[in-house]
């Protein structure tokens, strides 16, 4: 992992800047996947409690802790709050609710602790998220939590997270790939001292892997697609957490640090920018 950078974050922990996401993966598929990711070099694994692999995930990290593959304190390891339970997670029983789903993440990773938990989805509409945040303070001064963030919070949420408490996000997670390069909330993160890591930073492969302006700079760099994109992650500073489960693909998207986009290549990346989402927009989001 000596080629992979880390980012530091602003409580002064440090995260890979490239990291293995389990998204869509089955559980039953994810203990390999994540063996596959660790054995490969990856040290940054992220689920999440609707992704329903915790545990799966779980088991391929305590196989490698046993090995002695990896040490825990070289593992950063993200989980993330679902909507699920009430809706209202209003007052002293929101905050024990989220203390709940938190154990019941923890229990199925099968860890003393988390390097990171994100609030999944700020669900703007209830109003909700601040309290929620109330606990994850609590998780973090417990030491059950290393550090707190979010993922899908616009500008108004973290403003008022901003407002209303004196923990600031270590980062926030969104859709983020060439498409859609969200680049206003990364100027407000950068502001703050916040963090970006993009979620689906390939944008699902399928089109993007097919546009021809980065099919161009792949075949002059003598790389994939793939390579190219999460290249243009690294040098535009944010952290992504790219998914697979075939092991060559693991490991060639880790594969990223022997070439650099010039000028150039940078404008052609800029150029297939859409301003479109592939997801749901957080603002309207709402699913339990």
């Amino acid at each position: 992992m000596s080629t992979i950078p880390s980012v530091t974050l602003n409580d002064g922990s440090r995260i890979p800047q490239l990291g293995f996401g389990v998204w869509q993966v089955p559980d039953a598929e994810a203990t390999t996947a994540v063996r596959a990711a660790i054995e490969a070099g990856y040290r940054s694994i992220d689920t999440a409690a609707v992704y329903e692999n915790e545990a799966g995930t779980g088991r391929a990290i305590t196989e490698a802790l046993a090995s002695g593959a990896v040490a825990r304190e070289d593992l950063y390891v993200t989980t993330k709050l679902w909507n699920s339970g009430t809706r209202d997670w209003s007052g002293e029983q929101g905050r024990d609710a989220v203390l709940r789903e938190f154990d019941a993440s923890l229990a199925k990773l099968g860890l003393d602790y988390v390097d990171l938990y994100l609030i999944h989805w700020p669900r703007p509409m209830h109003g909700s998220f601040p309290n929620i945040w109330k606990a994850f303070e609590q998780l973090k001064a417990d030491g059950r939590v290393k550090s707190v963030g979010v993922s899908n919070f616009g500008p108004e949420q973290l403003t008022r997270l901003l407002a209303e408490s004196s923990v600031t996000p270590v980062l926030n997670q969104v859709e983020l790939h060439p498409y859609f390069p969200q680049t206003e909330l990364r100027a407000f993160h950068a502001e703050h001292g916040i963090a970006t890591e993009a979620w689906s930073p390939l944008g699902q492969g399928g089109e993007l892997l097919a546009e021809p302006a980065l099919v161009k700079i792949a075949e002059k760099h003598g790389r994939t697609v793939a390579q190219v994109v999460l290249r243009w992650h690294l040098q535009s500073g944010v952290i992504a957490i790219p998914k697979s489960v075939t092991p060559s693909r693991i490991r060639e998207n880790l594969d990223v640090a022997g070439f650099e986009l010039d000028a150039e290549d940078l404008a052609a990346v800029a150029g297939v920018a859409t301003g479109k989402r592939i997801g749901p927009d957080p603002q309207g989001f709402d699913w339990n």
